[in-house]
């Protein structure tokens, strides 16, 4: 193993800049973090030089919330990502199936379109009929909560004007009632269900392209928010197995097991036994379930605890969808900390939020101690929740690049919210200092995994490179040292990576250099800094 010297650094650590310009690592260790002679002589002879000219050095981020596998799949289908205009959607959508002839099946697959490039963010199966008439499509929208299929895949389904919407989803329809082409939530499933499975080669070569593109942004260790059958996937557990055995897995990893919106109460028992069963798998420490409490807000299932103010057509005033009764959260919530699994929560909605601290108050003290309960997204937060996260030691799971006013938020979400409950959005400065424990996270595929561009957010309350629209309640800025600390020490603890996540010496050599010092710069620039090298266990996995 090669030993490092990094000299003329600018060295960021537990939420403060050190006094320090250099580092030193051995053996896969932090040998020293000091002068560059220190760091010299603790690296020894024939150590490999990094010139940090002046960039921060930082631990390796840990992405607290992602969808890797699923990312890595999806880019490798027809990725629509990069499309911004219903047009580009289109067009790639055509060019994907021409290009791809022979998939299984004839499916057309992939996901990444946008909401906000359709009106009132319900594409039509006529618009996918007339690119892709006559095999079957089905695209899974950015934030994985909603998807468009073209009337052959809905015909193949079964899915017609007299199937009901199952109960925790809806089906965009007609006015006879004949589906339109965009299914919410569980109503994905109607469709999913008879699309060609992903395979576990599928899986693992997700995986390992998912490992070297974070890699590449210095995301070292990772949170999967999604084990188990979901929106057509298998149990991804394997494939990390799989790759963990034949050594190709190298970052440090956990995962969430999806817990099924069809768990009833006298089923928790059953449920926690069988997920502290398989807990300790190689490859994927399982030890957290992923409750999905309610869905988004852009299409009126997030949980809210008074109606939208935009009805929707199909019903009148509604409040979301809540996906648990309180009645389970309360027996699950319990059970999971008591047998030392931690709850992570889904939660967009402040109802959504009120009903998971709810159910962490249920928890006996000392078992809420033994574990990190953490609720994810946190987009509408009814300001008399905001002390109870610190009260019942409930991290707060950031997704901070959401956190801004960009189309989605003023075409979709706004008009829904109205501007009391708009004031509520991302409230992570007032949980920050009520004393809240911080992480943050991507949920990359849904968004970029650049933690830059999500720093940038939270630090700015605007979009990387906007400069003109107002920021996201501004008074709910971070600073940068705790946007930063967030994103390293802070995600790390979240996930029990207790060696890594701070740059000390005799800690596990996880680190990044980036291009530049934006401690240094204008808070407008923070976006444009670039990650240039990572070290993951003292081996330089990207750049040089």
């Amino acid at each position: 193993m090669t030993n490092i010297l990094i000299r003329d650094g600018v060295l960021f650590s537990g939420g403060r800049l050190l006094e320090a310009t250099a580092l030193a690592v051995r053996d896969g260790r932090i040998a020293a973090v000091g002068t560059e002679e220190e760091a010299r002589a603790a690296a020894g002879p024939g150590a490999a030089v990094v010139d940090a000219a002046g960039g921060l050095v930082t631990p390796g981020f840990a992405d607290a919330h992602v969808h890797a596998c699923f990312g890595g799949v999806e880019a490798a289908r027809c990725d629509l990502t990069g499309a911004a205009t219903a047009r580009d959607c289109l067009d790639a959508i055509r060019a994907y199936a021409d290009a791809h002839p022979d998939t299984p099946g004839g499916w057309v697959l992939g996901g990444g379109w946008g909401m906000a490039l359709f009106s009132g963010g319900t594409p039509t199966r006529e618009l996918l009929d007339a690119v892709v008439p006559d095999r079957p499509v089905f695209v899974i929208n950015a934030d994985h909560h909603g998807a468009w299929a073209n009337s052959r895949a809905l015909a193949l389904a079964g899915v017609g004007a007299d199937t009901p919407a199952p109960a925790d989803g809806r089906i965009e329809r007609d006015a006879d009632g004949t589906p339109s082409g965009t299914l919410h939530e569980g109503a994905m499933d109607l469709v999913g269900r008879v699309v060609p499975p992903t395979t576990a080669a599928e899986c693992e070569a997700g995986v390992l392209a998912a490992q070297e593109y974070l890699l590449s942004l210095g995301v070292t260790a990772w949170h999967e928010a999604i084990v188990g059958e979901y929106a057509g996937y298998p149990d991804i557990a394997p494939a990390y197995a799989a790759l963990a055995s034949a050594g190709s897995l190298h970052a440090r990893v956990t995962g969430a097991v999806w817990v099924p919106r069809g768990l009833a109460p006298d089923g928790v028992d059953d449920f926690v036994a069988g997920l502290r069963a398989r807990r300790d798998g190689p490859g994927l420490r399982l030890d957290t379930a992923k409750i999905m409490v309610d869905g988004v807000a852009e299409n009126r299932t997030a949980a809210l605890h008074d109606p939208y103010l935009s009805p929707c057509a199909c019903g009148g005033p509604e409040r979301g969808l809540a996906y648990f009764g309180q009645d389970l959260l309360d027996a699950l919530v319990p059970a999971l900390n008591a047998a030392g699994i931690a709850a992570h929560f889904h939660a967009i909605g402040d109802r959504a939020v009120t009903m998971a601290l709810d159910a962490v108050r249920r928890v006996a003290p000392g078992h809420r101690a033994r574990v990190r309960n953490h609720l994810a997204h946190l987009q509408v937060v009814d300001p008399r929740d905001v002390p109870r996260f610190r009260e019942l030691g409930v991290t707060v799971n950031m997704q901070a690049l959401w956190a801004c006013v960009e189309e989605q938020m003023t075409e979709l979400t706004l008009p829904l919210l109205g501007p009391e409950r708009a004031r509520w959005q991302y409230p992570f400065g007032s949980l920050a200092a009520d004393g809240a424990d911080l992480a943050m996270g991507s949920d990359w595929p849904v968004s970029t995994p650049d933690p830059w561009q999500a720093v940038h957010v939270a630090v700015n309350r605007r979009s990387p490179g906007d400069t003109a629209s107002p920021p996201l309640e501004a008074g709910e800025a971070l600073t940068l040292a705790l946007a930063l600390e967030a994103y390293t020490a802070g995600s790390h603890r979240l996930l029990g990576f207790a060696d890594s996540g701070l740059l000390e010496a005799g800690r596990a050599a996880d680190l990044c250099v980036a291009d530049r010092n934006p401690f240094a710069g204008p808070p407008e620039d923070v976006h444009l800094t670039r990650n240039r090298l990572t070290v993951l266990d003292g081996r330089i996995v990207h750049g040089g």
